[in-house]
């Protein structure tokens, strides 16, 4: 309904349901789905790899220089540090992901079966349906 309060539609429920019975609409909301939905799961696999396989130097490099690190990390790739401490005066604490359990993810990413339309999309055909049900009882 959304789209068809910023197309400027008149009665934008009632357009949203006519929208929603076009097979040519419905294809190309599953087509931008699919697309949002495989490019997280790019963003995510490459997040996963990059735990699981990135180097620690720069975060050594930090351990080691300290305070003249400063407060501007320009330049430093510190994407595997989970959490920087310093507790003590002079001492630093560095925790990193974990790499298992980003292995972890990587495996279960290899093996993912994709089956059907996902949730979302489930809900606007159910919704649809129900509209033209509606309709068709003449109790809009």
């Amino acid at each position: 309904m959304q789209a068809a309060i910023a197309a400027g539609y008149e009665q934008p429920e009632k357009a949203a349901a006519v929208l929603l019975t076009k097979e040519t609409v419905n294809a190309e909301i599953s087509r931008l789905y699919d697309s949002r939905l495989k490019n997280a799961r790019q963003k995510a696999y490459a997040g996963y790899e990059r735990i699981a396989f990135g180097s620690v130097n720069d975060a050594v490099r930090l351990l080691f220089e300290g305070e003249a690190f400063g407060t501007a990390p320009e330049g430093y790739d510190l994407f595997n540090v989970a959490e920087i401490k310093r507790p003590k005066e002079g001492a630093m604490e560095i925790k990193f992901f974990d790499r298992l359990k980003a292995l972890e993810k990587l495996e279960q990413y290899g093996h993912e079966d994709e089956k059907g339309p996902a949730d979302f999309y489930q809900a606007l055909v159910g919704g649809m349906e129900q509209l033209s049900a509606r309709k068709e009882e003449g109790t809009e």
